[in-house]
C-alpha cells in the first residue's frame, strides 16, 4: 500500500509539472506571436510539411471509420426501424467528434513525435544553447512556427477528413440499406448546423496548440543523450494522445454550453 501511494505521489508531482511547464512554454508563445516579427518563413514550411505528409494517414482513417461506422449504424438502426436516420446520426458523429479527435490523435502521434525528436536532438547537443548565445529565442524559432503550423493544418485535415468519411459513409449505407445517394446526401445537408463545425474545428483547433506545445516542451525537457531523445519522442506521443482525450471531454462541454 506504501508503494502505491509512494508511485501515485510521484505521478502527481510530475503531472503538475508538466501542466506548470505547458502552461509557461504557452504564454510564451502567446506573447510572441503578438511581438512581431514572426518567422513566417519557417512557418509556411512547417504547414507543408505537416499537411502533406499527414494528409494521406488522416484521408485513410476518416475513409475507413465513417464506412465502419456506416456498416454499424446500419446492424443497429435496423433492429429498432429507425435505417432513415443513419445519415443524421454518421454525420454529426463525424463532425463533431470522431473527425477531429482521430485526426488530432493520429497527426499528434506523427508530427508530434516528430517534433520532439528534432528539438530534443538539438538540446542535447546544445543547439538550444547555441541559439540563445546569438542572442536569438527558441520560443521565436522553434515552438511558435511549429505551433502555429499545426493549429493551421488540422482544422484543415479535419474537414478534409469528415468529406472522405461522410463520402465513405454513403457509400455503405447505399449498398447495405440501399438509401439513395441524393436522399443521404440531403439529410447530411439538414441536420448539420453551423454549431456543429464550429464545435469540431474548434477542438481541431486546441488539438493542434496541444500538439505543438508538448512536442516542443518534452524536446526541450529532453536529457541523457540519444537514449533520452528515443525516451522523449515516446513520452511524447503517449502525453500527446492524453491530453486530447482529455481535453476533448473538457472542449466538448464548453461548446455544447456556448452552443
Amino acid at each position: 500500500m506504501k508503494e502505491f501511494f509512494e508511485t501515485l505521489g510521484k505521478w502527481f508531482i510530475k503531472a503538475m509539472l508538466y501542466l506548470e511547464g505547458t502552461t509557461r512554454l504557452t504564454l510564451e508563445a502567446g506573447k510572441v506571436l503578438l511581438t512581431p516579427p514572426l518567422n513566417l518563413r519557417s512557418a509556411v514550411d512547417q504547414i507543408e510539411y505537416i499537411g502533406i505528409k499527414s494528409m494521406l494517414i488522416a484521408l485513410i482513417t476518416a475513409l475507413f471509420t465513417g464506412a465502419v461506422m456506416a456498416l454499424q449504424m446500419a446492424f443497429a438502426l435496423k433492429r429498432f426501424g429507425a435505417a432513415d436516420f443513419a445519415a443524421n446520426v454518421l454525420a454529426v458523429s463525424l463532425v463533431r467528434e470522431l473527425g477531429p479527435v482521430l485526426t488530432g490523435l493520429l497527426v499528434g502521434g506523427r508530427v508530434g513525435a516528430g517534433i520532439t525528436a528534432e528539438v530534443g536532438s538539438m538540446q542535447v547537443t546544445e543547439q538550444i544553447d547555441a541559439i540563445k548565445a546569438l542572442g536569438a529565442d527558441p520560443v521565436r524559432e522553434l515552438v511558435v512556427p511549429k505551433t502555429l503550423a499545426c493549429m493551421i493544418v488540422l482544422p484543415i485535415l479535419t474537414v478534409y477528413a469528415d468529406i472522405v468519411g461522410i463520402l465513405s459513409g454513403m457509400v455503405v449505407t447505399v449498398i447495405e440499406l440501399g438509401v439513395e445517394p441524393v436522399k443521404y446526401l440531403d439529410q447530411v445537408v439538414n441536420v448539420l448546423t453551423i454549431s456543429d463545425f464550429i464545435g469540431g474545428l474548434g477542438k481541431s483547433f486546441f488539438f493542434g496548440i496541444i500538439i505543438g506545445i508538448v512536442g516542443c516542451y518534452r524536446g526541450f525537457t529532453t536529457t541523457g543523450g540519444t537514449v533520452g531523445v528515443g525516451v522523449a519522442t515516446t513520452s511524447s506521443v503517449v502525453t500527446i494522445s492524453l491530453s486530447i482525450l482529455v481535453a476533448d471531454f473538457f472542449l466538448t462541454k464548453l461548446f455544447m454550453l456556448l452552443f
